[in-house]
């Protein structure tokens, strides 16, 4: 019996390394939700024996492969790689022979503070103002003049891990017009749409979608916020002079780096589980899988 492939392929740090020497400390500090320490429990203990492990088996040469249980939480860095895998694969089943692109809008760093107390009204509006700006420029005759498609992925933190809402949107280079007849964008050996073009209208739609909230009394101003301390008014003043990324990459003949580096599990997906063992030289990789589950103790 011996401990799968996976184990000993560890980077030298992972997240779950940071909670078991620092996670005490920080939970002794600072106030957290009960959603946020079953979290940290869970990567903490991800693949350990507080999981337990399962054994998988060849069903016909019998080879023994012992591996401890994922932890399944869609945070975890270690998990959610198979589903994603399938995400990924069952995109690429739908793409058309075109070229494609990849756009990105990012919302300044000033919303950050008010996306915390707002998170699915401001993520809401950052989805339907990026697609709403893109579709508006498809229909545009001066750039397409059709009905373009595209899928639009959430990202609410960057690599160094601090909130960096985002939306990656990944779109075939083209439209259909009315009359069922695809059109190609006129300078697409370059650019699909101008980005600062595109920057300004997200910019205005966004903030136009912000202040009807705030009518609606469906915007949360936290006290001490400056919307809250001068009026929205002022703080919108500034927030329209600030940089609003909008970021397009040249096009490329696959979108399969845009959507490998862009995919995600949204909220609610289920985890996918390995349910048979890695086959490596001439081992057989046809196998049943046993599970011997431990039960946990000790969680939040």
């Amino acid at each position: 019996m011996s401990l799968s492939a996976s184990d000993h392929n560890r980077p030298a740090y992972e997240v779950a390394d940071i909670f078991h020497q620092y996670g005490d400390a920080y939970r002794a500090s600072h106030k957290m939700t009960k959603k946020q320490h079953e979290v940290m429990w869970a990567i903490k203990h991800c693949r350990t024996d507080r999981l337990g492990y399962h054994i998988d088996q060849c069903n016909h040469c019998g080879y023994i492969e012992q591996a401890f249980n994922s932890c399944r939480d869609r945070h975890c860095p270690k998990c959610q790689g198979i589903a994603r895998h399938k995400w990924v694969t069952a995109r690429l089943q739908q793409i058309l022979p075109v070229p494609y692109y990849h756009v990105v809008f990012t919302l300044p760093h000033d919303l950050i503070s008010l996306t915390a107390y707002n998170r699915r009204l401001i993520f809401n509006l950052l989805f339907d103002c990026a697609a709403k700006t893109l579709l508006s420029f498809g229909e545009d005759p001066r750039w397409l003049g059709g009905e373009v498609g595209f899928y639009g992925i959430l990202h609410t933190w960057g690599q160094t891990l601090w909130p960096h809402p985002h939306v990656h949107i990944i779109m075939p280079g083209g439209a259909l017009t009315k009359d069922g007849h695809w059109v190609t964008p006129p300078h697409r050996s370059r650019f699909l749409f101008p980005v600062r073009a595109l920057s300004k209208v997200f910019r205005g739609k966004f903030v136009a979608g912000l202040k009807q909230a705030h009518c609606r009394q469906d915007l949360t101003l936290p006290d001490g916020h400056p919307a809250a301390t001068h009026g929205l008014e002022p703080w919108i003043d500034h927030l329209v002079s600030r940089n609003w990324v909008v970021y397009c990459k040249a096009p490329v003949n696959t979108p399969h780096g845009c959507y490998a580096t862009s995919a995600v599990i949204p909220t609610g997906w289920p985890s996918a589980t390995i349910a048979s063992s890695t086959s490596t030289g001439n081992r057989c990789n046809s196998a049943t899988k046993t599970t011997k589950q431990t039960p946990p103790s000790g969680r939040p």
